[in-house]
């Protein structure tokens, strides 16, 4: 740390930007010289980060902010810093962190100049996604990635790109830390921007659903409640309203909800309730997607009578559950061979009341370990006709 304590003449902000993007091009040689320039980088970067944040004695000077960010986006040496973040010290990371979100926030008028530089450089997040895969580097990464995706124009290049994807298999196959931060972004990049994400859900509906079915069905407790947590939210949200109908008109998802229903986690369950609602309230279901609720009908009624009967406080949850219970209610008999349903009326919101379709405004529950709620291995069938001529009733499939 004697770096701190040199007395050579400071150099100015944009001689800082330079000598930076020279060292950057050293990290990689041999080893010695690898070492030497990784030293340098950090003395560099806490200038860098002193300029942007000034010091104890000393505030920031706006018009040296704006002669570093100029040479920031002169030379690149972002795309640098995300290309060599694995060479970097540990404290030189975190100030990468630093002169990432700081020049994010920069503004001239309405204008944001780090992002529209960022949106021309999809090597930047790329390089970003990759070491989102690495225990040591995904903690950084990951800061700086959903620091970026706040910005619409950013979010649309992720979701854009080929590596965007990689998220899935990170949150799978990752250790605990990878696996965490790499949900964290998933979580940001769809909760907001609603024109962005349902562009991309228009044009990724299958491989998506695929992808979020497989979090959905893991067997890591914290991944599954948050991934169908995702999934309700995403489908509730008028934006998405395309992917909305393409999903809940497929019987492969209602199985796959119908089981979460029957998880051990109440917690889950009640997570599962929130997308289950959607099937049930769709007044135009598919023939296979209404074939599954009413050869169930029975069972589900049963079901969800006593479903989560110990949330007496919930108003919401149990508006919903009974209108639910109405619904099911209205559908033909099981034996009711080739008769055609009923139309069904959109559900309407009562004064003063919750909407089925709106999310519900009650916080989610703490963390129980409950036990599964079911009455058999095949207690939900799934039908694709109301034959009376079915000998057996055949189980949800499981989830892979």
């Amino acid at each position: 740390m004697s770096f701190l304590f040199s007395r050579t003449k400071q150099k100015s902000p944009a001689e800082l930007v330079r000598s930076l993007s020279d060292v950057l091009g050293r990290v990689e040689s041999a080893e010695q010289r690898r070492q030497k320039g990784s030293d340098d980088a950090s003395r560099l970067l806490l200038q860098i980060r002193q300029v942007l944040y000034g010091d104890q004695e000393n505030d920031p000077v706006p018009d040296q902010i704006a002669a570093l960010a100029q040479e920031v986006y002169a030379t690149d040496v972002l795309v640098g810093l995300a290309a060599n973040l694995h060479a970097l010290e540990f404290d030189a990371r975190k100030d990468v962190v630093v002169v990432f979100t700081t020049l994010l926030r920069r503004q001239i008028g309405t204008r944001s100049p780090t992002v529209d530089y960022l949106a021309t450089k999809p090597q930047i997040m790329d390089s970003l996604i990759t070491w989102s895969a690495s225990p040591d580097l995904a903690l950084t990464a990951g800061a700086i990635v959903r620091d970026c995706v706040r910005y619409e124009p950013l979010a649309r290049l992720v979701l854009n790109s080929p590596l965007f994807w990689n998220y899935f298999e990170y949150v799978t196959t990752g250790p605990f830390e990878v696996a965490t931060d790499s949900f964290a972004t998933l979580h940001d990049l769809f909760s907001d921007h609603g024109p962005t994400v349902s562009e991309f859900l228009t044009r990724n509906a299958g491989p998506f659903t695929l992808k979020m079915a497989g979090l959905m069905g893991s067997e890591n407790y914290v991944t599954k409640r948050q991934s169908v947590k995702l999934m309700a939210h995403i489908i509730r949200q008028r934006s998405n309203y395309a992917f909305m109908t393409e999903y809940i008109n497929d019987a492969g998802n209602l199985k796959q909800v119908m089981n979460l229903l029957r998880d051990r986690s109440k917690n889950i369950q009640y997570e599962a309730f929130h997308i289950f609602k959607v099937f049930v309230a769709n007044p135009k279901k598919g023939r296979p997607v209404a074939d599954i609720l009413v050869k169930n009908k029975q069972k589900l009624l049963t079901f969800l009578s006593d479903f989560h009967s110990d949330r007496k406080d919930d108003d919401s949850f149990k508006d919903e559950k009974a209108f639910l219970i109405k619904q099911i209610s209205a559908l033909p008999q099981p034996h009711s061979g080739t008769q055609p349903l009923p139309p069904q009326p959109p559900p309407q919101q009562q004064v003063g009341g919750p909407s089925i379709l709106t999310p519900a405004t009650t916080a989610p529950p703490p963390v129980v370990h409950a036990e599964p709620v079911h009455r058999s291995g095949d207690y939900f069938q799934a039908g694709h006709h109301y034959s009376n001529n079915r000998k057996q009733s055949h189980p949800l499939p499981s989830t892979p």
